[in-house]
């Protein structure tokens, strides 16, 4: 039978629109969508289960895979088939997770999968701008606990102009890159990159994408209702006791306020809110521990995050005696570790991170192999976050989602400022040695001072800084350089990089709705303060990059050479290039310009010598001596019929010095003129038109012997008037003198017949 389609267009106001269809496909999901923007489709499936799960969080899995098929591509690697996440789908999987995380409710713990794919790509379409519309709408689907419809759109702004979810190309020219993820009513997510723009210019931004998301919420709104909207499932919500509530608000609370306003460092406040929960448990009995010990826990939690959130509200004071503009004590160091080609320590209170910098060549570049994108990024970070950066044991399984975002937001905020013309690919590696909150930004820190002591010169420093908003009603706070506790009971976390100039990239989780703009406007400004203290710290420490890299890093100079000498310089083989490498101690890298088309020569060396013994070969390849002119020139083979010489400032350019232009005189032996070694100057001829070989000549710089004669021009005639011509060889009359051909001998064979 055929299914019965539902289908809803969202016009974005351009000519192109996005579809949302369901019916057709996966449906024993719980919910199911296919979203198509041109020819990018993706398929969006949400099941979760009826039976509770025996922890006390939302076991939400979002999981975005791309289809190489989907592009008409095979899978990189000797398994030709999709395996473990990409860097790209993962930071794709946290863009969606975070939006619609906090839109279940607190006490749903049914294991829930989101699973979006792409099935079909299109160059002109970016698939993850879709993939938050796709969650939501197959969410609208189901039966699930969900407080509102949400989708996500990417913005940019080229030419002034922004534009909602544009194409790969558009987003090269554009000086904006951000996803923005929203409710009709709210703004809940923004993450993405700027080329130093004000805060005024990212909020507009913000709203912008936020009107297109109102058109595709209404969207799912009408599809829903199309399809039919299922009743809200039945589930088992966690138990509550109001009284228990109660009780233990009135036993810590006010106990919980004076630690949270005395002021101390993480281990002791630790150990102080630690105290009081022994304290609260002792006034229960055994047995009420026992039945009732996860709420107890509960509420005290509740309460604490109550007295620390009030504190802030009312005396405008912090965990750690802060108010909520000032930033923990900095400082930082350079050149730390010896043997790297750029390093330093950021430390910001509790939180401490260690930045290392190397520098390669274009063989070193991050190779990006995915369905929608190939390509390469000569500019990466990555960032480490070990279990004892805050004092814990804990199982190391490979790098974390959370690890490959941090690191992503840091890159991003890092990469605008490294110039175009740097040759080098340059890695920055973050290890994360303390955490106290806002990693990530000592991470943006810590790598611009390492990326200034490796040398990299970058177009202006940039800092980071991690903000936290606490509301109540119409009173609310923002909070600088939050910490990892402030973080947790905040109701917005948001993270702004950026030079002096302005912003370089942000993340932003808002927790409450209807944040006013003017709030998002002040906090941004707030951050900006937070941003230029900071800046001034890491200024005070290295104030420029290093001229020059250090002395046992690789030095890397760039040369081009046309396309049709790339051959000669590589050599049969790779023969010529490899024993260059060698004799040199360098890497060379050979790359072609895509539109001019010219060899794009890498030599990368720690030895000067090596790199000037290099560029000179190039040199000598690319040498033309000009007609007439008189070059310098070195003895370097004696042959029986001349010299082969070489140019000085060309070695290995090599020319023939024919015996007879070593001198006027008759040259019976060629060393009786010059020997190995010896450097003389030649003029140069061009091309030889009897022989088409270069000529150069020694005797015609040279001034001509008193009473020299010349040798007259050889006379290729004469020889031929005294044997007489060719024409006049008889060849009419030559028959005339043979006999008959009946009178010839016969031949062996004939006798042998007779």
């Amino acid at each position: 039978m055929k299914p019965k389609i539902y289908k809803e267009l969202i016009d974005l106001g351009d000519g192109r629109e996005i579809s949302i269809e369901t019916g057709k496909l996966a449906k024993q999901a719980h919910g199911s969508v296919v979203v198509q923007m041109g020819k990018a489709m993706l398929l969006c499936t949400v099941v979760s289960n009826y039976k509770t799960s025996p922890v006390d969080f939302l076991p939400l899995t979002v999981d975005y895979r791309e289809k190489f098929a989907a592009a008409g591509k095979y899978p990189g690697g000797f398994f030709k088939r999709e395996a473990r996440p990409s860097d790209g789908e993962v930071l794709t999987m946290r863009l969606v997770d975070r939006v619609l995380r906090p839109l279940f409710p607190k006490d749903y713990h049914y294991e829930t999968q989101v699973m979006i794919q792409l099935m079909s790509h299109d160059e002109d379409v970016m698939p993850d701008a879709l993939a938050g519309l796709a969650a939501s709408a197959a969410i609208q689907l189901s039966d699930f606990p969900f407080e509102c419809p949400i989708s996500e759109a990417r913005v940019a702004r080229i030419n002034g102009e922004f534009v909602i979810n544009p194409s790969r190309a558009q987003l090269e020219e554009s000086d904006i890159d951000m996803m923005v993820g929203a409710s009709a009513d709210s703004v809940m997510m923004v993450e993405g990159e700027m080329d130093e723009c004000s805060e005024e210019e990212m909020a507009d931004a913000i709203k912008f994408a936020h009107e297109s998301i109102k058109l595709q919420v209404a969207a799912q709104v009408k599809l829903a209702k199309a399809v039919g909207k299922k009743e809200v499932r039945e589930y088992e919500g966690a138990v509550e006791d109001q009284e228990l509530a109660k009780q233990v608000h009135e036993f810590i609370y006010d106990k919980c306020y004076a630690i949270a306003k005395k002021g101390s460092s993480k281990s002791e406040r630790s150990l102080a809110f630690g105290e009081v929960k022994e304290e609260l448990l002792s006034s229960f009995s055994e047995e009420e521990i026992e039945e009732k010990a996860d709420l107890i826990s509960k509420y005290f939690y509740k309460s604490e995050k109550e007295a620390i959130r009030n504190l802030t509200l009312d005396e405008g004071l912090r965990l750690d005696g802060r108010k909520t503009t000032d930033i923990r004590p900095i400082w930082c160091e350079v050149n730390y570790l010896p043997s790297t080609h750029g390093s330093s320590i950021f430390t910001r209170g509790e939180t401490q991170a260690l930045a290392t910098v190397t520098l390669g060549t274009s063989r070193e570049a991050n190779q990006i192999d995915m369905p929608s994108y190939q390509g390469e990024e000569t500019f990466y970070l990555h960032y480490n976050f070990p279990p004892f950066c805050t004092g814990e044991a804990r199982p190391i399984r490979g790098t974390s989602r959370r690890e490959v975002g941090h690191g992503n937001l840091a890159q991003r905020g890092l990469k605008g400022m490294i110039p175009d013309d740097c040759p080098y690919t340059v890695r920055v590696v973050s290890e994360v040695l303390e955490s106290n909150g806002s990693s990530s930004m000592a991470t943006v820190c810590a790598g611009t001072m390492a990326l200034m002591d490796a040398g990299v010169q970058m177009t202006r420093p940039v800092s980071g800084i991690a903000m936290g908003l606490i509301s109540d009603g119409d009173r609310y706070a923002v909070l600088s350089d939050i910490l990892g506790d402030e973080d947790h009971l905040g109701d917005m976390d948001f993270k702004v990089t950026g030079t002096s100039e302005g912003i370089t990239a942000c993340q932003m989780d808002i927790k409450i709705k209807g944040l006013p703009y003017e709030i998002l406007v002040n906090a941004l400004k707030q951050a900006r303060d937070g941003r230029l203290h900071i800046l001034e710290k890491i200024t005070d420490t290295i104030a420029t990059a290093n001229e020059e890299v250090k002395a046992h890093a690789p030095k890397m100079i760039n040369r081009r050479i046309p396309n049709e000498l790339i051959g000669a310089f590589i050599g049969p083989g790779g023969k010529h290039i490899q024993e260059l490498q060698k004799e040199t101690e360098t890497t060379i890298v050979i790359t072609e310009d895509a539109v001019t088309e010219e060899g794009i020569i890498e030599i990368l060396g720690t030895k000067p010598e090596g790199i000037e013994a290099v560029i000179a070969r190039i040199e000598s390849m690319m040498f033309k001596p000009e007609k007439g002119s008189v070059y310098e020139v070195k003895v370097i083979k004696i042959l029986d019929f001349g010299a082969v010489v070489e140019y000085t400032e060309a070695p290995g350019n090599e020319v023939l010095l024919h015996v007879s232009e070593l001198a006027w005189e008759r040259t019976n032996n060629v060393t009786d003129v010059v020997k190995m070694g010896d450097v003389l100057d030649v003029k140069y001829f061009g091309l030889d038109p009897r022989t088409r070989k270069e000529k150069v000549s020694r005797k015609a710089i040279l001034p001509k012997p008193e009473g020299f004669v010349e040798r007259p021009p050889r006379d290729n005639s004469r020889g031929r008037d005294q044997r007489g011509s060719r024409d006049n060889r008889g060849r009419d009359n030559r028959r005339d003198d043979r006999r008959p051909r009946d009178d010839r001998k016969p031949k062996e064979d004939d006798k042998k017949e007779e």
